[in-house]
């Protein structure tokens, strides 16, 4: 069965950093590109940052720019978010999810959603 399993969430402080795992089984994660969402308790789901499949281009939001990075590792069939300088307003569950063929906006493209991972930014 084709699926993503997140894990690395956790109750942190503000400014503290959190590395998020997303792994594939099933299928062979290369081939596609990734993208990290969130939804805070209350709000629609958001984009956070996307990896393309082979130019390995990111696509961060505006509200994580130069704090969060997306990575992948193929060989390990996983994609990765290290988040630093925490807010509280990064809040929420986080879910990974691939797409058929870019990195795009539109979330009713994305296929092979995760349960998602709890993140709680709070002192």
């Amino acid at each position: 069965q084709e699926q993503f399993v997140e894990s690395g969430g956790g109750l942190v402080q503000p400014g503290d950093s959190l590395k998020l795992s997303c792994s594939a089984s099933g299928f062979t994660l290369g081939y596609y590109p990734v993208a990290w969402f969130r939804q805070a308790p209350g709000k629609e789901r958001e984009g956070v940052s996307c990896i393309e499949a082979y130019s390995n281009d990111t696509y961060p939001s505006d509200s994580v720019k130069g704090r969060f990075t997306i990575t992948r590792d193929n060989a390990k069939n996983t994609v990765y978010l290290q988040m630093d300088n925490l807010k509280p307003e990064d809040t929420g569950i986080y879910y990974c999810a691939a797409h058929i063929k870019h990195c795009s906006y539109y979330q009713d493209e994305y296929f092979y959603w995760g349960q998602g991972t709890q993140v709680t930014v709070s002192s």
